[in-house]
């Protein structure tokens, strides 16, 4: 079992235990599974129950040492609005600079940096998502291996259309975020015609980019939009073929964290694994990214109080609560979450999830707020936060339409999905990792098992992150063929 904080009155399984084991002086009560939470001294009815060394909630009846605490007996208190503690922010060292962290990348005309020399279609609109693949398919089979194309890839979504004000902009902001994306040699953005998402208002969106990695045209324009589609890839892909790999510094790379399908471990084994790597990044100047909003909720202390500035406290603690105020709008409550399979694997209440969640920005400071569809900044030296929702293919989307060139995502449950930029998945446990080998690159359980230290860890995926960012790796989305985006919509349907 796991102690995580002096303060804590639970403590963590790390394994399953049985009935009966006497674990620190206490007995068990019943069964435990791995990731799950036990008394270790008598908690109150009403009383506050602490992991992480932070409020997860209060027991809904007296727990006696031993005892299971979990959706039984134990509930969810936050507040409607976070309202910060009137103290000063505390700095919190980070770990040298990595001076010497380089990674072999691919040099844009804009300066950026991308890890993948691929050509993407982006279509303005869901009507063309078959004609889009078609035409990155039929890429694919006559390209062959690309003459230094890394791949061709359409992105489907069902947007674009039936859209109005806000709701539209925010399609074409994560849309144009794609396009602009260094990881694309070359863009095809692929329209029908008669859209709500006019393909001038598209290109508007994009703003200025080299002419030689884009193209783009209306299928309702031309005869046959296949062969349109494949003719306009072959120039892209002539221009596209002569980039090459050159050394660029850690500074430059973006890397967006995420946690999916989490469990009990979550915060103790891969999401600290993956903050330890935030910590290199932004120690060398790099860019971290971290969003899913009401994964905060509950958390917010352990984030903020990292702020670089006033001015970027209140731009965190604004969104936080405009997020509150969005649920309210709808009439949800703000703590329904966490899911059914993450109380399965032993996280109760949405604070114990958030304070597990944050774990993913290591000690880096907090030093910009992005909404939606902006573009992050190269060289922040910190944490960058995206407004996203929680949910995975949104908020991931969301983090490589800021420019993240990687995704670290940890999981506990498992999920096969995959996003435009490589998605590096880490598991928290050790069954996962062996039980879906096809879809885990990296396994955090022996941090639970006692087998490897955070240490060593941090040094083999810091290795990771660096060979798959120069093309020496490839991550098992990749292999699989698993790219999907997924658009936040908040408006009507025409």
């Amino acid at each position: 079992m796991l102690h995580i904080a002096e303060r804590d009155n639970v403590v963590v399984a790390l394994r399953a235990i049985t009935a009966g084991t006497v674990v620190d002086g206490v007995t068990l009560a019943s069964d435990v599974l791995a990731g799950h939470k036990i008394a270790m001294r008598p908690i109150p009815a009403g009383a506050t129950v602490l992991k992480y060394g932070y409020p997860i909630g209060v027991a809904t009846r007296d727990i006696a040492p031993g005892e299971h605490v979990h959706t039984h007996n134990l509930a969810s208190t936050l507040r409607e609005d976070f309202v910060p503690s009137n103290h000063e922010p505390r700095a919190r060292p980070l770990p040298a600079p990595a001076a010497a962290a380089t990674f072999d990348g691919f040099r844009r005309a804009d300066g950026r940096a991308g890890v993948r020399n691929e050509i993407w279609i982006v279509n303005t609109v869901g009507c063309v998502n078959n004609a889009a693949e078609r035409i990155a398919a039929a890429a694919r089979n006559e390209l062959g291996d690309f003459g230094g194309v890394d791949g061709v890839h359409a992105f489907p979504h069902q947007f674009g259309c039936s859209q109005l004000g806000d709701d539209l902009e925010q399609t074409q902001a994560i849309l144009a975020g794609l396009v602009r994306h260094p990881n694309a040699g070359g863009v095809l953005i692929l329209g029908l015609g008669c859209e709500n998402n006019q393909m001038r208002s598209m290109l508007e969106a994009v703003g200025a980019t080299s002419p030689d990695r884009l193209q783009y045209f209306n299928a309702q324009d031309v005869g046959d939009e296949i062969e349109e589609g494949i003719a306009r890839i072959r120039q892209l892909a002539a221009v596209a073929g002569g980039q090459k790999r050159e050394p660029i510094s850690a500074r430059e790379l973006i890397l967006g964290m995420k946690c999916g399908g989490s469990d009990g471990l979550s915060g103790i084994t891969a999401n600290p694994l993956v903050g330890r790597i935030a910590n290199r990044v932004a120690a060398a100047g790099g860019t971290v990214l971290l969003t899913e909003v009401p994964e905060m909720f509950g958390a917010e202390e352990l984030l903020f109080d990292r702020a670089t500035s006033d001015g970027v406290a209140k731009n965190a603690i604004d969104m936080v609560n405009n997020f509150r105020a969005y649920f309210r709008r709808y009439n949800q409550p703000i703590d329904e979450n966490p899911a059914p399979g993450n109380k399965a694997g032993g996280i109760t209440t949405l604070a114990e999830k958030s304070l597990g969640c944050v774990q993913k920005g290591g000690d880096a400071p907090v030093a910009q707020v992005l909404a939606y569809g902006e573009t992050a900044p190269v060289g922040l030296g910190g944490i960058g936060l995206v407004n996203a929702p929680g949910n995975d293919g949104v908020s991931s989307t969301a983090m490589v339409a800021a420019g993240a060139q990687l995704l670290l995502f940890t999981t506990g449950r498992g999920t096969p999905l995959g996003f435009p930029s490589p998605t590096i998945k880490i598991s928290t446990n050790s069954d996962l990792a062996q039980k879906k080998a096809t879809w885990i690159d990296f396994d955090a359980g022996p941090i639970a098992l006692g087998t490897s230290t955070f240490e060593e860890l941090e040094a083999r995926l810091f290795s990771l992150v660096l060979d798959v960012a120069s093309g020496r790796a490839q991550t098992r989305n990749e292999r699989n063929g698993f790219r999907e985006i997924a658009i936040w919509k908040d408006g009507v349907t025409l």
